[in-house]
């Protein structure tokens, strides 16, 4: 889009608070952000009146404004977060692998709720209580908790298995046995409830509940279970202690600090509900240059509180966070009840405030070196590799290939890609095999090898695929010898000049090179070997995931097309009505007999034909 049409667009731009979107010639939303008016606000990026790092390498791709005009800041704040959720622009600041620290989950909504580790946080018919600082202190509190509250530990929305027997956990009073119904609905809801109470940071009534039951069952000289229950109190006591600093005056509040250094900001948040701190969350944001303390505050909040299960009535941020207003009005919105964001000024507060930014400042300083180590271990390992093959540049982009089967059924290849010793997962892809026939690995990678490069020539056609664009510096087989010889035979037919080739066998980690008898034997803690040894292992992986889905999906499908009386029409409403074949493999009878379109004659066959077949 030309100057003058943005020039038009800027001109036209209201005056009121809203939200703005820059998009590029594709119409991809690049950047998302608010203002208190618009017109003074977006202008600056085209006036250079704001000088923030990168800001050309945005200014110099939008082609179109987007913009919502709201009644208030706070609305646009609301807004904004709305937005960054759903586009996920590049060029916003965001929590770097917001989906990756570990929660505890309550599925409150079930009629048996579970409480079970997880690392996503996006349903809403589920309490999370986290994250957590790692994923071991997460399943030792799991431990603990289920030894103190029997709550099922079986997965799915309805408890028990399909054989109906209860499992192991019921034997030992790890479990109440709601699936053999030992537990009413209104019980086992009072357990669940004193799990999420102990969760939030009361830990008070469990300890006294475990107490009582410990005196009473010594008072009635059941020893045995006194003791069981002592062991408990001391576990739960150990528990709460270990996360939890008890400060009473100061109430439930979230104390965040903030450090800030080039393209990185680590974020400390100190959550004490009831005056306990009942854990340390550290975060870090990603595409933080230019922007200041205010800009970094809100969208760390946005993300962080926008997906959040609750929000405490006071938020303490650094004393210099600039006007927090809009971010106090939108936590207010999601929580319900007034929240106040304010930096502390005096007081324990205070102190735990500069605890906090003290914290997030190790944390940058840990991550810088954290980085440099893992820059120097990738030059490292590239260097060794370049020598020790005797390669003509360092092998900048690394793609390794595997073949996964089962004697023969449901091959599959796997090609995975690693630039400057990273992996770059945009650019994986997986090969269905279906033109070898037999149990042959080497064929098998001849075949995957020479479809990969087959698609070289097809750059420049409406077929273009950038995972295949590239032309790689090294490959690497997973096999021996075998291996190595079909993947150079298929590379023949092709104009690879500068493309070397290994294999690498698992059994001694030796590296076969062509036209050299004897293997290259690298030092097992040599940074080249471990990063072979990391791309291989990924490309087994991604192949062996791919052929349990092939191999998965197949089965499924043989059983479906040898169910009695379903033919194509009669297989559609099966599936329409249950959602997916698992679902419709865990049917009970009657659900079958109800199916809208199917008999339900041909309902007690096909539950008759799956409860033989194990599958149901």
């Amino acid at each position: 889009m030309s100057t003058s049409s943005i020039e038009e667009q800027l001109r036209a731009l209201p005056r009121e608070p809203g939200v703005y979107l820059f998009r590029d010639a594709s119409d991809e939303v690049l950047y998302v952000g608010k203002a208190n008016s618009l017109h003074s606000r977006v202008r600056t990026y085209f006036r250079g009146g704001d000088s923030r790092v990168g800001l050309d390498r945005l200014v110099e791709r939008v082609t179109r404004l987007e913009v919502i005009v709201t009644q208030s800041a706070g609305e646009a704040l609301h807004l904004e977060q709305n937005l960054i959720q759903r586009h996920r622009p590049r060029f916003n600041v965001r929590l770097r692998d917001d989906k990756s620290y570990p929660y505890i989950a309550v599925t409150v909504n079930d009629e048996f709720p579970r409480v079970m580790f997880t690392r996503e946080r996006h349903r809403r018919d589920v309490r999370y209580f986290g994250p957590y600082s790692s994923a071991k202190k997460v399943r030792e509190t799991l431990d603990v908790l289920n030894r103190v509250f029997p709550y099922r530990p079986c997965e799915g929305p309805a408890p028990g298995r399909h054989s109906g027997v209860p499992c192991l956990d019921f034997h030992i009073d790890r479990c109440l046995g709601p699936c053999v119904g030992s537990v009413t609905k209104e019980a086992y809801a009072e357990v669940i409830e004193g799990v999420t109470e102990f969760l939030s940071g009361d830990t008070r009534p469990t300890l006294d509940a475990l107490e009582r039951k410990m005196q009473a069952a010594a008072e009635a000289q059941d020893f045995e279970e006194a003791a069981r229950y002592r062991n408990r109190l001391f576990s739960v006591r150990h528990l709460a202690e270990r996360q939890a600093a008890d400060r009473r005056d100061i109430g439930s509040v979230d104390v965040i600090g903030i450090a800030a250094k080039a393209e990185l900001a680590a974020v400390q948040l100190f959550p004490l509900r009831d005056g306990k701190m009942v854990d340390r969350h550290e975060f870090t944001l990603e595409n933080t240059a230019g922007h200041d303390l205010t800009t970094l505050l809100e969208a760390f909040c946005l993300e962080h509180y926008g997906s959040a299960r609750s929000i405490p009535p006071l938020v303490v941020v650094p004393p210099d966070a600039g006007d927090v207003s809009a971010l106090a009005e939108f936590l207010s919105e999601l929580r319900g009840t007034t929240v106040e964001v304010r930096g502390a000024q005096r007081g324990e507060k205070r102190r735990l405030q500069e605890l906090a930014r003290r914290n997030a400042e190790l944390s940058l300083e840990n991550e810088a070196l954290r980085s440099e180590r893992r820059r120097a271990w990738r030059v490292e390992a590239l260097e060794e590799l370049r020598e020790v093959l005797n390669l003509e540049s360092l092998p900048i982009r690394l793609e390794c290939y595997d073949i996964s089967n089962t004697q023969g059924s449901s091959p599959v290849g796997s090609m995975v890609v690693f630039v400057d010793a990273v992996a770059k997962k945009a650019h994986y892809r997986k090969f269905g095999i279906d033109s070898v026939a037999g149990p042959d690995d080497t064929a098998m990678m001849a075949h995957v090898v020479s479809r990969r490069f087959a698609r070289l020539a097809t750059v420049e056609s409406d077929d273009y695929d950038e995972g295949f664009a590239a032309t790689p510096n090294l490959v690497v087989v997973d096999g021996g010898k075998g291996q190595l010889e079909a993947a150079r035979h298929a590379m023949r037919g092709y104009d690879l000049p500068r493309v070397a080739i290994v294999a690498l066998a698992k059994r001694q980690e030796e590296v076969f090179v062509p036209g050299r008898s004897e293997p290259v034997r690298l030092e097992r803690d040599s940074a080249g070997l471990q990063l072979l040894q990391r791309i291989r292992d990924e490309a087994h992986r991604f192949a062996l995931t791919f052929h349990r889905q092939r191999r998965d999906s197949r089965a499924r499908e043989s059983i479906l097309d040898k169910l009695p009386g379903v033919g194509p029409v009669r297989r559609r409403a099966l599936i329409k009505h249950f959602g997916s074949t698992q679902r419709l493999l865990e049917a009970t009878r009657e659900e079958l007999e109800g199916v809208p379109g199917v008999p339900a004659r041909t309902g007690r066959q096909i539950y008759g034909v799956l409860h033989k077949a194990g599958g149901a």
